[in-house]
């Protein structure tokens, strides 16, 4: 069999792929997108992003897209309430339009830069089982298939659990003391009116230090939930997942004494519920340069989400490495070199203050120190 090779060959098509694959079109440079899912509504996509002005937006405006995201911006989804445990709303901002994060939908953004790509871009159904430098910066990258392509330059945008990573840095994602169990109230305002009332019409905390509710309200009228816990990493393990019911009881457990509202949200939630750790990798990680190789988005800086970076960091990472490469044709390891060194600074700043802000929302009181952040502000 013989094996393909692809000048620029991207692994993961996230936002940050995509991202880069699109900037890297806009400055007529072509680049393969290779990504494990069948195709690509191979599943939803996940809530609400709220896009930075200087970071996510700072990327669509160099992949051209600016226009057409406004076009799909949720109007509302700025707004935020913050509850106590006891349901008293302690904290309430209105979207009046004018905030630089404005709300979108994932699959919808997501949904834009594919359509903005050239047929053919990206390969569906190519899952990586691992990769090895060649020499002269060449990598080969193997997949489950079991078919092979080799590449000048490998970018690894495929996330977390990165099988790309590995040819750059021995670091591994640890558990960061937080679990999630995502739940979904669908047609809230008709099926679950006293829940969508509560929530709002954009982003919705409620907290005691130790575990709360964060949810905020899609764009198809459903209401995304995740009961957040500061628990043992083997929490969830000891809950069976597959069967809903007892599921609810066993999250439901662990916030009794709350308000009834507030509890609902897991109560009443439609369908199973999902259980997500939350994983992070060291502040701070950086790698030293490796010819024809880097990493963007969560496969270099994994970080909790609670600085609201991530999907924002990965797209400016990928219109950045690709405005890097177009600056530099022919010159890969100086196109490394200026992204990495932008990189590594901006990732660390953003990975502190994510874990900041995880130790703010689930340490001693959380709400009133909320509160006090937004008068300061």
């Amino acid at each position: 069999m013989t094996t393909a090779h692809h000048p620029i060959a991207i692994i993961g098509a996230g936002l940050g792929g995509l991202t880069l694959a699109r900037v890297l079109h806009v400055h007529g440079v072509r680049a393969t997108v290779f990504d494990l899912e069948p195709g690509p509504d191979a599943r939803t996509q996940g809530g609400m992003l709220d896009i930075h002005d200087d970071s996510g937006q700072a990327a669509l405006r160099a992949a051209d897209l600016h226009e057409p995201f406004r076009a799909i911006v949720h109007p509302g989804g700025q707004a935020m309430r913050v509850l106590t445990s006891a349901g008293t709303v302690a904290l309430q901002e209105d979207d009046d339009g004018t905030g630089g994060r404005p709300e979108v939908d994932r699959g919808r953004l997501r949904d834009l830069l594919l359509d903005s790509l050239p047929d053919g871009t990206i390969r569906w159904g190519a899952k990586a089982a691992g990769a090895r430098p060649l020499g002269d910066g060449r990598h080969e990258v193997t997949f489950a298939d079991g078919s092979a392509i080799t590449t000048d330059l490998l970018v690894g945008a495929d996330g977390a659990w990165s099988r790309i990573r590995p040819l750059v840095s021995p670091a591994r994602p640890a558990y960061a003391g937080i679990s999630f169990v995502e739940a979904d109230l669908l047609d809230a305002d008709v099926r679950h009116p006293g829940s969508a009332e509560m929530i709002g019409g954009g982003f919705f905390l409620a907290l005691d230090g130790e575990r709360g509710f964060l949810a905020h309200r899609e764009t198809d009228g459903s209401l995304h939930v995740y009961a957040a816990l500061r628990t043992g990493e083997d929490w969830l393990d000891g809950i069976d997942f597959t069967d809903t019911a007892t599921a609810k009881a066993a999250v439901l457990s662990q916030f009794t004494g709350w308000d009834a509202a507030l509890q609902a949200l897991i109560a009443d939630a439609d369908g199973p519920l999902v259980p997500r750790r939350i994983n992070a990798l060291p502040i701070g990680h950086r790698w030293d340069p490796a010819p024809g190789v880097t990493l963007l988005g969560d496969a270099a800086h994994l970080m909790s989400p609670f600085a609201g970076e991530g999907a924002n960091l990965a797209m400016l990472d990928g219109a950045e490495l690709g405005q890097a490469i177009a600056a530099h044709p022919g010159g890969t390891a100086a196109a490394l070199t200026a992204y990495e060194q932008a990189l590594f600074p901006r990732s660390e700043a953003s990975a502190t203050e994510s874990a900041a802000s995880l130790d703010q929302l689930f340490g001693p009181d959380p709400v009133g120190r909320l509160v006090a952040r937004f008068a300061a502000h």
